[in-house]
């Protein structure tokens, strides 16, 4: 039985100006809760300071945790990755661009307590973001939703939590190009 209670999974490309924020947030919004939590980051070969910085974070707490990729390989497989290195009892899954506010884990938590296994953040406004990738992603979900016997939640991007079972069902399958938000509801456990 693992002492880790949450694996926070962070892909990393270029975000070297919101990750000492992103780890002050990121702290004060767990800490309250518990100190059991890991925070792995998956550095996607960025070509900025984001990898020196996450270093200088390891020095200074040992939760954190770094994966470097040699190459570029995209968000899913960092995602992927980040997972294969869980230790937690669930992970909470968040992009390191802050644009998936902190302050909403202990939400997480509290449902993931309830005994659900997976839970989910709806997005209600994509600030910052083009018109074209508004557009996009509103059709993306929904022509998902026609075109298949999953159902996905509408506007949920990867910031959730997942329980170990969860995560367990994800490594145990064989896709080399997973699209895990799919996977991650096709598993069938409670959400």
């Amino acid at each position: 039985m693992s002492t880790v209670r949450y694996s926070i999974i962070l892909p990393v490309f270029n975000e070297q100006d919101n990750l000492l924020k992103l780890h002050q947030r990121l702290t004060g919004a767990i800490d309250s809760i518990t100190t059991d939590y890991e925070m792995i980051f998956i550095d996607d070969c960025s070509n900025d300071n984001s990898y020196e910085i996450l270093k200088a974070l390891n020095e200074q707490d040992l939760r954190v945790k770094i994966i470097k990729f040699t190459k570029n390989c995209g968000h899913q497989i960092a995602i992927t990755c980040g997972l294969d290195f869980a230790e937690g009892d669930a992970a909470i899954i968040m992009d390191a661009d802050l644009q998936d506010p902190p302050e909403v884990i202990p939400k997480f938590i509290e449902k993931h307590e309830q005994g659900y296994e997976i839970v989910y953040a709806i997005r209600e406004k994509r600030e910052g973001e083009t018109f074209f990738k508004k557009v996009t992603a509103f059709f993306f979900y929904r022509i998902m939703k026609v075109f298949t016997n999953i159902e996905m939640p509408l506007d949920a991007g990867d910031f959730r939590l997942i329980d170990r079972k969860v995560i367990d069902s994800l490594k145990s399958m064989q896709e080399r190009n997973k699209f895990l938000r799919g996977l991650i509801v096709w598993t069938g456990y409670s959400q």
